[in-house]
């Protein structure tokens, strides 16, 4: 099924590149009419505009979840992070992250690519417009969404572009986001940047802004999830669970690692999915320590096979969750019971403890944490945040706390992960598992849904 109409259109019109056609073939009023058709044409086709197809849409009917509102959705999330401006005094931000990006207005453009060659952008005015700087030739990507009031071609500086005439190079991208600034600041020259290099700091110190972290204004806007980012991501939830049924079901001794987690790729892509942020899955002996990423190794019967989701679904929701089964139709040893009886139940009572008005060092200091033999290899985290991706806020073990001592207390609309791994100190096997749970006005309510391994339970 596709968005809803009122998710697409309905936008005003966007300032592109100038171009002078010059020698070419067409006079100026054609390729205007030509740029302008092409450009409705490849935005009607954009595939968040097409929607997420019929094995999704199914599967969603079946399960009762309905369709997201996303126009409000998307409203919401920008005045989220303009309400975070404004408490801080800020004239807007400036935003490379594409997870940021896609917060703020809601459309894609490479996501993997961008995140680590900076060549697209976002301004976000406190109070004025939404001013995209995109990649050449990709001005038609946010024209579904309605929420971005203007397109400008970016100036990216990065090495592979500029090489050694970086200086030169910020120059000009800097006096284009002072401009900005100046126009809708109102004299108010502090603005908030997620992500940038040290030139592009100094650069717009010398055309007179002042930077201030904009990670921080982004993940406390993004923090409390409204009730059509709450659809999307029990959307991205069910689809990866479905997924991860393809997996289980197709797993067999004898197939590699790397075939078990293909599976969950190919479901997520199927449905609509984007990517998956990591590469953890293990079985047997590389499943202790943790953190070993999938290989060629070919699972035998009686392997654990442990796995970390982390998968970016539909709607650009993250789905992490962690499981761990036993390969093959054998029976389990004990050992590989204990471990799995001790992960199970430190999720349990450290979910029942999650609630409104419980401090993150509450949390640290009540929660079930991992016996002695198995503490060394304890995983970073008991709880973290969770929407477009892991986010903020984190809770660590007591050992671990220090400095990130948190006094943040729950609210409705955060979602958190609970996390457990445990393995034994040189140990041959260990296990790994993980809830998404949102906190709702009276408690909480588990997300994810992914029966655990009855064998493995006892």
């Amino acid at each position: 099924m596709a968005n809803n109409p009122g998710n697409f259109g309905g936008h005003r019109p966007r300032k592109i590149a100038p171009f002078e056609p010059g020698a070419l073939p067409w006079i100026p009023e054609e390729f205007a009419r030509l740029t302008n058709e092409a450009r409705a044409k490849a935005a009607a086709l954009n595939f968040h505009a097409i929607g997420y197809g019929e094995i999704a849409e199914t599967e969603w009917k079946a399960a009762g979840i309905p369709d997201p509102d996303l126009n409000a959705m998307r409203k919401r999330r920008l005045a989220r992070i303009r309400a975070e401006l404004k408490a801080r005094d800020l004239a807007g931000i400036l935003l490379y992250d594409p997870l940021n990006i896609r917060y703020a207005a809601d459309h894609t453009n490479m996501q993997l690519w961008t995140a680590h060659d900076a060549s697209r952008y976002l301004f976000v005015a406190t109070d004025g417009p939404v001013v995209l700087f995109e990649f050449q030739n990709c001005f038609h990507l946010s024209d579904h969404t309605g929420v971005v009031d203007e397109v400008r071609p970016a100036k990216s500086w990065i090495y592979m572009f500029v090489a050694d005439n970086i200086e030169a190079a910020t120059k000009g991208w800097a006096a284009e986001i002072a401009d900005l600034v100046r126009a809708h600041g109102g004299g108010n020259r502090r603005l908030a940047v997620d992500h940038l290099d040290a030139e592009g700091v100094s650069a717009l110190a010398e055309a007179g802004l002042s930077v201030r972290n904009g990670e921080s204004v982004m993940e406390r806007a993004r923090m409390i999830k409204g009730p059509d980012e709450l659809i999307c991501m029990r959307r991205a939830v069910h689809a990866c669970e479905a997924a991860m049924h393809e997996m289980e079901d197709a797993m067999r001794p004898g197939m590699t690692e790397n075939d078990i987690w293909a599976l969950l790729h190919a479901g997520n892509i199927v449905r609509g999915g984007e990517w998956i942020e990591t590469r953890l899955l293990a079985s047997g002996p590389r499943t202790n320590p943790w953190f070993q990423e999938s290989s060629a190794r070919i699972v035998e019967a009686g392997d654990l096979v442990a796995f970390d989701t982390d998968l970016i679904g539909p709607y650009g929701y993250c789905c992490d969750i962690s499981r761990t089964w036993l390969c093959g139709d054998g029976k389990p040893s004990n050992e590989q019971r204990d471990l799995y009886r001790i992960a199970a139940e430190q999720i349990d009572v450290n979910r029942d403890l999650l609630r409104p008005g419980v401090t993150l060092l509450e949390l640290t200091q009540k929660a079930k944490l991992p016996p002695p033999d198995c503490r060394p290899n304890r995983y970073g985290v008991l709880y973290h945040g969770v929407g477009l991706c892991d986010e903020y806020p984190s809770v660590f073990h007591p050992e671990d706390v220090g400095a990130h001592a948190f006094d943040l207390e729950l609210a409705p609309g955060m979602v958190l992960c609970v996390e457990s791994y445990i393995g034994r100190l040189g140990g041959h096997e260990g296990v790994k598992l993980e809830e998404q749970v949102l906190i709702t006005e009276s408690g909480f309510e588990q997300l994810s849904k992914y029966p655990l391994d009855e064998r493995l339970m006892g």
